[in-house]
């Protein structure tokens, strides 16, 4: 007869919960940055095809007004550009760099609690396999080695459920992971990319100032 959720909780242990609350943060983490990284980069795109139509025909204060309204992170690097509209290529590119430094955290933001998750729960699990092995001895200890299958069940079954619950939680948190890292590592580029058609948007005309 299968178990249940429930029931497969209770048989763990109480080390069940912590892995459980793992898993669950992971879940949420993957989510979020899923839609977030998504949205951002589906934003980015149509926000450059926006600036190359407006910047190319000098309507700079439509460009800052599309930033002000657009939410990202290339439109706040845009915008920090076209604060400095005025100024030298040195100046604008230096103001772009700058924004763009400050954009890296949010697109990189609850990763660490993902890979914290990903090496925390298998961890979790290593533990419930000692303490469940430890409960199996001392049952032999008790019952000066008069023991039979039943007896050593619940410090075995704890060892096991929690190993493979600790590895379940893990190995997808580990792949979400490094997929996001992956991914945000491409967007970042793409964001310097980006950044440098900002600048030579931004300063046509301009090559001999700055």
């Amino acid at each position: 007869m299968s178990l249940t959720p429930i029931e497969i909780i209770w048989q763990g242990g109480p080390l069940m919960w912590p892995i459980l609350l793992c898993s669950i943060i992971a879940l949420a983490i993957t989510i979020e940055r899923l839609y977030s990284l998504r949205k951002a980069d589906v934003e980015m795109r149509e926000f450059m095809d926006a600036m190359r139509t407006l910047l190319r025909q000098n309507r700079a204060q439509e460009a800052a007004d599309v930033c002000e309204t657009t939410e990202g992170p290339l439109p706040r690097v845009a915008k920090a550009g076209l604060l400095k509209q005025d100024r030298g290529k040195a100046d604008i590119r230096a103001a772009i760099e700058d924004a763009g430094h400050l954009e890296v955290p949010r697109l990189e933001r609850y990763l660490a609690g993902l890979a914290t998750c990903a090496n925390v729960a298998p961890l979790l699990g290593l533990l419930g396999t000692v303490t469940g092995m430890i409960k199996a001895f001392h049952k032999i200890a008790a019952l000066q080695g008069q023991v039979n299958p039943a007896d050593l069940a619940e410090g075995v079954s704890n060892a096991l459920i929690t190993a493979a619950a600790g590895l379940t939680v893990a190995i997808p948190a580990l792949v979400a992971y490094n997929y996001f890292v992956t991914r945000v590592d491409n967007m970042i580029l793409e964001m310097e990319v980006r950044s440098s058609e900002l600048v030579d948007l931004l300063t046509r005309g301009r090559d001999g100032l700055g």
